[in-house]
């Protein structure tokens, strides 16, 4: 099977619902994030707080439209310029809406090895879309990433901000439709195993030991 490849322009192209007019404003409590997040910095150096405005405003929209990067422009005191760059060098801005549910399926080497094809095949049928493309609905997502930060747990996906492992041999396809469709549909988090400080723990259980082993140090 022929892996399948789909990549967004870097570059901004005004639309119908995403220009310079396009409404945005923040909200009261996000605006007070905001004021709180700049007060980390020294005067003058709040636009290093740009990714998280960009955050905010994702969280806040669903995805982040070329008018609300002027806006977070402005309240820093930085370039639009500088913003741009921001926004289309990393992969998690969403400059076009995304879905409710927002589905990235891992296509790196240790992902591609353990199945990362048929994971991309059972969204893709179940959401009825492609990668790259967006449900009739608008419910899900689905774009192919490079890479998740979690090859040890390969093959990996992510829905909104929760990471999945999959064991091939279970199905992905009914797995997915059984599950992960019809929950996210009820306005629920899709269940299954995402993963947090399973990660630090199962670190300290095998690699502290082996550590203090070959350091000649009593382990603790």
């Amino acid at each position: 099977m022929t892996m399948k490849v789909w990549s967004e322009l870097s570059v901004h192209r005004d639309s119908v619902d995403n220009n310079a007019n396009t409404p945005f404003e923040f909200t009261e409590a996000n605006m007070m994030r905001i004021a709180a997040l700049i007060q980390n910095y020294p005067v003058g150096a709040q636009k290093a707080a740009v990714g998280a405005c960009l955050d905010i405003v994702q969280r806040q929209m669903g995805w982040i439209p070329i008018s609300a990067m002027h806006k977070v422009a402005e309240i820093l005191s930085m370039p639009r310029m500088r913003v741009y760059e921001w926004v289309s060098f990393y992969t998690m801005n969403k400059r076009h809406f995304r879905g409710q549910f927002h589905i990235q399926v891992c296509t790196t080497t240790p992902c591609m090895l353990r199945g990362a094809e048929e994971i991309l095949d059972a969204v893709e049928q179940s959401c009825c879309c492609c990668a790259g493309g967006l449900s009739a609905d608008g419910m899900f997502g689905v774009d192919i990433v490079e890479c998740q930060g979690a090859c040890v747990n390969a093959p990996m996906f992510v829905v909104n901000d929760d990471y999945y492992k999959w064991k091939i041999c279970c199905g992905a396809t009914v797995w997915f439709d059984e599950s992960v469709r019809p929950t996210a549909a009820a306005g629920a988090r899709p269940a299954g195993r995402s993963h947090g400080n399973a990660y630090l723990s199962r670190f300290r259980k095998i690699a502290y030991p082996l550590l203090y082993q070959i350091l000649n140090c009593e382990y603790c």
